[in-house]
């Protein structure tokens, strides 16, 4: 292969960048290094290119401005690093972007934002927003408040979760390796970069063994496991050296650098198949004839029009059942409003949810992104 075209295609990125980039391996935070990242991320959304980036090196900045040569054990040391370290960060992401005439945006996450569904489709919802608006989201776990070893695992999986999060068409991780190896570089001079590969294939997981530095908290195997993660909903990975010469204008312009780690499936229908998984459904909404035939023949979203009644118990974001005149399931999806908010709008023109609720969640009852026929 000569090039690559999945990222001249793609439209949403995210990009994750190491502590080890970022902190030019502890010394402080690599201001330069950080300015030429802006610079090509630049590049990418005068393109047209929507970008989120995940970024690593608050606990490492903060350990840097506190004088602390080795990474604390206790917790709330881990906590303080980061309260410290968060302030340097984003001043320097906002600086560097100011100069392109672009803003910033700090969006901390923890675990709990992400597996808490209604939580999960607000913080989608202004990521979402923030993109539209032309600014670029900076996420970060939110490391002074989470309890669980102060992490998600590592921000590579981070990254991932944000890729399904705003349905990105790939994932770049820049990290101080120039890609994955058959075997440790390190430790054997015939090792043979992988530029190349299905993210499912187990055979990375052995190429991928062994640790992270000293600084991060993630090794190869994470930049593996999170290529899968962000494969559910058919986005690829990337796992390229952040020091390239470069580097996010090349994979742009479709060089072969780095590993590019691929799902089995498409977007559109990783992610069908991933709501088709859903077996359990917290409820049930009756379509009419007509709402029938626009979703299930013309492929639509399910406007609040066309539902007839509203059974069960259920919250914005959960998988609810769709069934004919008869009782028969015809599809199925995870709605945009809650089981009492959907009995008062259904059977509603669209242009009556604000008067009736006096908010907008969406127009659909389901969009057709979130549905999928059964």
């Amino acid at each position: 292969m000569s090039e690559r075209t999945h990222l001249r295609r793609a439209k949403r990125l995210v990009i994750k960048i190491g502590s080890a980039l970022l902190t030019n391996d502890g010394k402080g935070l690599d201001v330069a290094s950080l300015g030429l990242w802006v610079d090509q991320i630049a590049g990418l959304i005068e393109e047209g290119v929507e970008v989120v980036i995940v970024s690593s090196g608050s606990v490492a900045e903060g350990m840097s401005r506190l004088g602390w040569k080795a990474r604390p054990q206790h917790l709330h040391e881990l906590q303080a690093a980061a309260a410290v370290g968060q302030m340097g960060l984003v001043q320097t992401w906002e600086a560097q972007f100011r100069r392109h005439g672009l803003h910033a945006a700090q969006i901390l996450l923890t675990h709990d934002d992400l597996s808490d569904r209604k939580r999960y489709l607000n913080g989608r919802s202004t990521l979402r927003a923030l993109l539209d608006l032309g600014v670029v989201p900076i996420v970060n776990e939110n490391d002074t408040v989470v309890t669980d070893e102060i992490r998600f695992g590592d921000n590579d999986t981070l990254g991932a979760l944000v890729a399904n999060l705003i349905e990105a068409d790939g994932l770049i991780i820049l990290t101080d390796q120039l890609g994955l190896f058959d075997k440790d570089p390190r430790k054997h001079a015939d090792a043979s970069l992988v530029a190349e590969s299905k993210a499912g294939d187990p055979a990375l997981d052995a190429m991928a063994g062994g640790g992270a530095g000293a600084l991060g908290r993630g090794g190869m195997l994470t930049k593996v496991r999170a290529a899968r993660l962000a494969a559910r909903s058919g986005a690829f990975t990337v796992i390229v050296g952040g020091r390239i010469e470069g580097v996010i204008t090349r994979l742009r312009q479709g060089d072969v650098v780095g590993t590019l780690l691929l799902p089995e499936q498409g977007r559109v229908a990783a992610r069908k198949q991933w709501l088709a998984s859903h077996l359990q459904t917290r409820g049930k909404l009756s379509l009419d004839d007509g709402a029938v035939k626009v979703v299930c023949l013309g492929g639509r979203s399910l406007l609040p029009v066309g539902v007839r009644e509203v059974v069960g118990l259920f919250r914005r974001g959960e998988m609810v059942s769709c069934v004919d005149s008869s009782g028969k399931e015809v599809a199925r999806g995870l709605v945009n409003y809650d089981a009492d908010e959907a009995r008062a709008i259904a059977g509603r023109s669209s242009d009556q949810i604000a008067e009736v609720l006096g908010y907008v969640s969406g127009d659909e009852m389901i969009h057709r992104d979130n549905l999928v026929l059964v």
